[in-house]
């Protein structure tokens, strides 16, 4: 089940994806499960918005690509390298990343997003899929001059506009065979199986869970593969994953 957050004559709904439609619901699925109102919007009149703003907190695992952490000039670490993005630093599809003046190098990473579905702490990894409420696709955006300028990432991260989240959230995607890829301009930049991840979603759940408290609305980003570049005024980013759709945004 594909669901999406969309906006319609000034009005913001949950919808799920039934061919050119979105079904609407009557409320946030994750909380109000997915009874719907009987209304029909057609795709084509909505604007498609990111599909969760996470009420606590993005958890990003670095370095979870071993090709990408050469290319960063290290080893792949030997447990999930976690950091924060705040939630001020999503948007949705098609919205503007804004490229800040206090940086000269901002830099795509494409990304596997989870959605947390419940309230998760000290979860065993057999028992992750249980608090997972589904998928969708994400961009860490980083502004790399100032990673490597202040030794810790959240102010490279934590930019407003940094965490692009969509199109939708699936609820039943299948890793089988799927891949990632990222595209500036057409370009492909970016592009890996997911089974190329280090630490699997359902590890990354345990020993995030070891820490903090996850909570429903939380989105995970699971680490990029190698390719991170540069994107600079008027690009426009593609990340696409294998049945979760194309996430697009452009940046400014």
């Amino acid at each position: 089940m594909k669901i999406a957050r969309f906006s319609s004559d000034g009005v913001i709904n949950f919808g799920i994806i039934d061919e050119s439609d979105l079904v609407v619901l009557a409320a946030d699925p994750m909380f109000g499960g997915f009874d719907t109102t009987g209304e029909r919007v057609p795709l084509a009149d909505a604007v498609l918005l990111a599909p969760v703003i996470p009420r606590s907190k993005v958890v990003c695992v670095g370095k979870n690509y071993a090709d990408h952490a050469k290319e960063m000039g290290g080893e792949a670490p030997a447990e999930p390298l976690l950091f924060l993005k705040p939630n001020t630093s999503v948007i949705g599809p098609n919205d503007r990343i804004v490229l800040p003046a206090l940086s000269e190098r901002v830099e795509h990473e494409g990304e596997l997003a989870v959605v947390i579905g419940s309230v998760a702490r000290n979860v065993r990894p057999e028992d992750a899929e249980s608090v997972i409420f589904g998928y969708t696709i994400g961009n860490d955006v980083t502004a790399r001059d100032l990673q490597k300028k202040d030794g810790q990432w959240t102010r490279a991260k934590g930019f407003d506009t940094f965490c692009p989240l969509g199109p939708v959230i699936d609820t039943e995607f299948s890793f089988d065979g799927a891949t990632i890829e990222t595209r500036v301009n057409g370009d492909v930049r970016q592009q890996a199986p997911l089974s190329d991840m280090i630490h699997s979603v359902a590890d990354i759940i345990a020993y995030a869970s070891a820490v903090f408290t996850l909570l429903p609305g939380d989105v995970i980003l699971t680490g990029t593969p190698a390719g991170v570049g540069p994107i600079v005024a008027g690009d426009t980013v593609e990340v696409a994953v294998s049945g979760l759709g194309i996430l697009r945004n452009t940046a400014a």
